[in-house]
């Protein structure tokens, strides 16, 4: 399993709550989350390493939520869970539930899985959920002349991780369509489709070379297509100081995981 790290950077955010992938934006304290991503293919279960970098004294408070995927790769919260989803959030178990971290101090939470007998071969997930519980506030007293109700705002931050369960041998397949130059952020970028089929997830990167050559022009780590989509749709900044930005090229997706990267699917295309 890949110890890629996941980082709450302490800022101030004006949003009274904050879930982000990597690196996430925290309000109190740094905290270090490694691994980023998290697949029991059975009863054994796994542990992730919490550490607090920053300077302070900080807590946090460790829960399940339901996510899904929407088809530009960004999430959106579970209202109404399907029976999937919730036998998902029913089989998973995991402690402790709050830590107070003292500065460079590492703590493990522990993760495992418990599928009830019957349950469907298939793939289970949901996110487990860190999130930074603020130091009391001393209370602030109102001007004499002050009439009407009175809001204090104390921002809440936290940093979600897959958690993926995978029941029986799933299989699945992905393909590389509508292939073409776009602007992402006001610079030159390859969009494209990236498509799933099969009983699983994928996750790994995309990679865009120069046609016929080892020439990297553009690179997209961790990118997911989970199984309640079937297709998503990306944009890869292009690299402009490897020269002019079209032509012929190659765009790989590759899965990664504890092995070798694999390629799973690849499209050439000219882009103008």
């Amino acid at each position: 399993m890949s110890l890629v790290t996941s980082v709450l950077r302490g800022s101030l955010v004006a949003s009274a709550l904050l879930f982000t992938a990597a690196p996430a934006a925290a309000g109190v304290g740094d905290l270090l989350v490694a691994p980023t991503r998290i697949v029991l293919n059975g009863s054994r279960g796994t542990e992730v390493i919490l550490n607090n970098i920053g300077d302070d004294v900080a807590t946090y408070r460790i829960s399940l939520e339901m996510r899904r995927m929407k088809s530009d790769g960004s999430f959106e919260e579970v209202t109404a869970p399907s029976e999937a989803e919730k036998q998902a959030e029913a089989m998973i178990l995991y402690a402790p539930r709050r830590i107070t971290l003292p500065p460079n101090q590492p703590q493990s939470i522990r993760v495992s899985a418990r599928a009830p007998a019957g349950l469907p071969d298939g793939e289970y997930r949901v996110h487990l959920l860190f999130r930074a519980v603020p130091p009391p506030q001393p209370a602030v007293k109102a001007p004499a002349d002050f009439k009407g109700i009175g809001f204090q705002l104390t921002p809440v931050y936290g940093v979600t991780i897959p958690v993926i369960v995978r029941l029986g041998n799933l299989q699945a397949k992905a393909a590389i369509s509508n292939v073409h130059l776009a602007r992402d952020g006001g610079k030159p970028a390859i969009a494209l489709d990236l498509a799933r089929s099969g009983s699983r997830s994928t996750y790994g990167e995309v990679r865009v070379y120069r046609a016929g050559s080892s020439d990297l022009v553009g690179l997209q780590r961790g990118v997911a297509v989970y199984t309640e989509l079937q297709r998503r749709s990306l944009s890869i900044p292009l690299d402009e100081t490897k020269g002019a930005v079209g032509g012929p090229v190659t765009v790989q997706y590759f899965e990664t995981g504890d092995g070798p990267p694999l390629l799973v699917a690849e499209a050439r295309t000219v882009l103008r």
